[in-house]
């Protein structure tokens, strides 16, 4: 049963996020799909309740003569780049910790509690994230032991933040 005190102080958490909290979904390269596009703006559009909350589609690299290594360095380079000081980076990578809806719902708001100004969730391009991401990361976040198209897992990052909030 849900108490009328923890109802109001769930909804003054929520009010009081959209002061504190700024959340950016970072992906490389553009979303092409329009079903996709279209799941992604309905989400946004619910999320800007709880906060402040943007997407940021950055350039695909041109890979014509780079190694894997090197592809992923140029990536990683524009993932940091973007990036400012006061940021949390949490990458989704398939080794990352793997959450119930719940447990995230309870790490977004413990991540809250503890005053953080700006987190960023980052989707890597095709074959991961450089070393230098890596070491700047306070965390890896895995949605599932399967794989999914970078794509995909844009829509299922943006539903997985709401139902954070509204859980």
């Amino acid at each position: 049963p849900i108490h009328w005190e923890d109802r109001m102080w769930k909804i003054r958490r929520r009010i009081n996020a959209n002061d504190v909290l700024r959340i950016t979904l970072c992906s490389i390269g553009r979303t092409q799909t329009s079903y996709l596009k279209e799941g992604i703006a309905i989400y946004l559009d619910r999320l800007k309740h709880y906060g402040k909350v943007e997407w940021v589609e950055l350039p695909d690299v041109a890979q014509k003569g780079l190694s894997k290594e090197q592809l992923k360095q140029k990536e990683g380079e524009l993932i940091l780049r973007q990036l400012k000081s006061e940021d949390e980076l949490y990458l989704l990578d398939e080794a990352g910790k793997s959450l119930s809806s719940r447990a995230f719902a309870e790490w977004l708001q413990k991540r809250m509690n503890a005053g953080t100004k700006s987190i960023v969730f980052q989707i890597g391009g095709a074959f991961g994230f450089s070393d230098d991401v890596y070491a700047r990361a306070q965390g890896k976040i895995s949605f599932s032991a399967m794989t999914f198209s970078h794509e995909m897992i844009r829509l299922l990052l943006v539903e997985q933040l709401y139902r954070g909030f509204t859980i």
